[in-house]
């Protein structure tokens, strides 16, 4: 029985890309530039875990460290021509999207918003890409006199559709949304539709945890969808399963914050699994990371590190974790949106190697090829470690 865990920290990103000029991230780094803001405010980021694990050891992080990791260490980049939520996650899980999905930077065109109108019943305000905080403070008064939902997007793939529990009830909401999804594809296919429930009053709005997001099945084969058939437990944590649209899991903990996630993969680690645990934690990306919030995110960084023994302590012989990223999402860097970077990738297993350097792998996928090899199952893509990090 073997298990292998992946955590995905949504958004800590550890350096641009030599690609980010193109997608306006050049300098980028989410580490870095959150590490800086800690030390001015509080005289240092304390993730003293990671830091043991090998993360200022991965190649172009320039901080003191520590001299003998006790994990494996390197940094990956994306082979998608992306940097958003669903085709990090895909690339991680093995799948490379070769054709990324539309985004619509500028708003939906009126035809679509049109065809939405007529599916749903209702009109739009807003249409444009915004911050989602920012855009329901602006038109949550308008919202909730007239009804009407709030339409935005971003750089991503993504269409943000935003309405007030108490005015529209939450499963309407999601009917709305599931609408949408239906209507996105084609020509016009893009990665996600996202509720944005909120509340609060004039003016002073806020969203709540019930955010439901409506994603495409994954265009191809993933990792998951292979171990589930060859008879593997898939354990997803957090919006994994909204990610692969539940395809290839074998059993769900939606958790909405990181401090349940954390504990969801605590106590799945404490059961007796055989096959992949798959987390992810949001906060980072979704509460800190687009609000431009380096300190949150600091603290959020903190928080998790404090749970990480927790984590490494409920490991078993075999057993080997795997903590990454799914892109970037640097909290000092002008606008709100995804950033085009590195990736993080610290290994730690009680039977594999320390201080092992992976360098900068070509792709996510290298974890999936990793984790195919672990369990004795064939992935078309990417480049396993496993030997690299095996005694």
């Amino acid at each position: 029985m073997g298990r292998f865990v992946i955590v995905v920290l949504d958004s800590f990103g550890v350096g641009a890309m030599p690609d980010a000029d193109r997608f306006g991230d050049a300098g980028a780094d989410t580490m870095l530039h959150i590490r800086s803001y800690m030390e001015k405010k509080e005289g240092g980021l304390r993730i003293p875990h990671m830091e043991k694990l090998g993360l200022y050891h991965i190649d172009g992080v320039t901080h003191g460290c520590m001299e003998h990791p006790s994990g494996c260490y390197g940094k990956c980049a994306e082979k998608s021509d992306a940097k958003d939520t669903i085709n990090g996650h895909f690339e991680i899980a093995g799948l490379i999207v070769e054709k990324p999905f539309r985004v619509y930077p500028d708003g939906f065109p009126e035809r679509i918003v049109k065809e939405l109108s007529a599916r749903t019943g209702v009109s739009y305000l807003g249409n444009c890409a915004a911050s989602g905080t920012e855009i329901i403070r602006k038109l949550g008064d308008e919202h909730v006199r007239t009804g009407k939902p709030i339409l935005y997007t971003s750089a991503d793939s993504v269409m943000q559709i935003a309405m007030h529990e108490k005015v529209i009830e939450l499963e309407r909401q999601y009917e709305i949304c599931r609408i949408a999804r239906e209507m996105m594809v084609g020509d016009d296919t893009i990665g996600r539709i996202i509720c944005r429930p909120f509340l609060g009053a004039d003016g002073e709005y806020y969203r709540t945890e019930n955010r439901k997001d409506f994603a495409m099945d994954p265009p191809g084969t993933t990792l998951l969808d292979i171990l589930k058939e060859a008879g593997k437990d898939v354990l997803a944590v957090g919006k994994i399963e909204d990610i692969f649209n539940r395809r290839g899991i074998t059993k769900i903990n939606h958790t909405k914050n990181n401090a349940e996630g954390t504990q969801a993969a605590i106590d799945f680690l404490k059961t007796d699994f055989d096959g992949l645990l798959f987390v992810n934690l949001v906060d980072f990306d979704m509460l800190y990371g687009h609000r431009n919030d380096p300190y949150g995110y600091g603290k959020a960084l903190e928080a998790f590190d404090e749970r990480l023994p927790e984590l490494t302590e409920n490991l078993r012989e075999e057993d080997i974790l795997v903590i990454t990223a799914d892109h970037g999402c640097d909290p000092t860097y002008p606008g709100t949106d995804h950033t085009r970077e590195y990736t993080p990738l610290l290994v730690y297993g009680k039977q594999l190697r320390q201080g092992m350097n992976l360098g900068i792998r070509a792709t996510f996928a290298d974890i999936a090829a990793t984790a195919a090899e672990y369990f004795g199952v064939e992935i078309p893509t990417g480049t396993s470690f496993l030997r690299e990090v095996r005694e």
